[in-house]
């Protein structure tokens, strides 16, 4: 039998919840009317969460002045390219480890996820000579590779964990059937692992998509720069843009939160299951 809640539990759930709904959703509601008030507005003494006069004055200098669309299909193409590639890569490796028989998994799943405790501003020196040598700067190929080493550790140890709850009786049931190796990962594994995949795919793309560090380090004009580095460059040394910056970066953050709410059952199926052991 349940437990029945008393009226007063109940309204303390719901004062949380709302409480936690403020706490985290304030910073971008206050970030949405920043984007609708003058320039003015917001550098009088007393701010107003209501844009009055109401103005789409900064979307027209982002998108017109600014050029914010070739920064996001910039960010795009390098976050895409970066997800699809985690994926495909970490898949595999996670494959392996899990489902095949393979010597001291455990410890390539540790030196795996060693690569990820590295602080970024150790490795921005380096790996920008190593791009310098190679051509790379200034280049789509340069960002992906570097986004891609950051990304793959994550998503290999989330579909890991996730290849390890299914059965193994599956991998014998294929194998009887006459499937492959290949074929028991494509056919079988992946589709079963959808949550997972939609997960880790989630998680690759928002890293690449917010990335600052080296973005701002491999590229120096807007034909490659991200989004990050291209908000950075709203500013200039005697004025900030609050109204400018505050556009773009709803501009940026809107898909982000449509994606995360459009899966959020797969996401959270794909972080909790993960952790079960069958």
């Amino acid at each position: 039998m349940k437990d029945r809640r008393s009226p007063l539990q109940t309204i303390a759930i719901y004062l949380g919840a709302l409480l936690i709904l403020v706490w985290s959703g304030g910073p971008f509601i206050w970030q949405f009317s920043t984007s609708f008030q003058l320039d003015k507005a917001l550098t009088s003494g007393s701010p107003s969460l209501i844009p009055d006069p109401f103005t789409l004055e900064h979307y027209y200098n982002t998108f017109v002045e600014k050029q914010l669309h070739r920064y996001v299909w910039n960010s795009l193409v390098v976050s895409l390219a970066t997800t699809f590639l985690c994926l495909f890569v970490g898949s595999l490796a996670a494959f392996a480890l899990s489902r095949l028989n393979v010597k001291g998994r455990f410890g390539i799943l540790m030196v795996i996820l060693s690569v990820s405790m590295f602080p970024q501003i150790a490795l921005v020196g380096p790996l920008y000579l190593v791009a310098t040598n190679l051509g790379l700067l200034d280049t789509y190929t340069a960002l992906i590779i570097t986004y891609l080493a950051l990304g793959l550790p994550l998503v290999t140890w989330v579909l890991f964990g996730y290849f390890e709850t299914l059965p193994r009786e599956i991998d014998e049931a294929a194998r009887m059937d006459g499937v492959s190796i290949p074929g028991l990962l494509w056919h079988i594994i992946l589709p079963m692992s959808l949550p997972s995949l939609v997960t880790t795919g989630l998680l690759a793309f928002i890293t690449a998509w917010n990335e600052f560090l080296f973005a701002l380090a491999f590229t120096s004009n807007i034909d490659r720069q991200t989004i990050p580095v291209g908000i950075a460059n709203f500013t200039n040394l005697y004025y900030v843009p609050w109204g400018d910056i505050a556009a773009a970066s709803a501009v940026v953050t809107v898909p982000l939160i449509v994606l995360v709410l459009f899966f959020q059952r797969h996401i959270i199926e794909g972080l909790t299951q993960g952790g079960i052991k069958e």
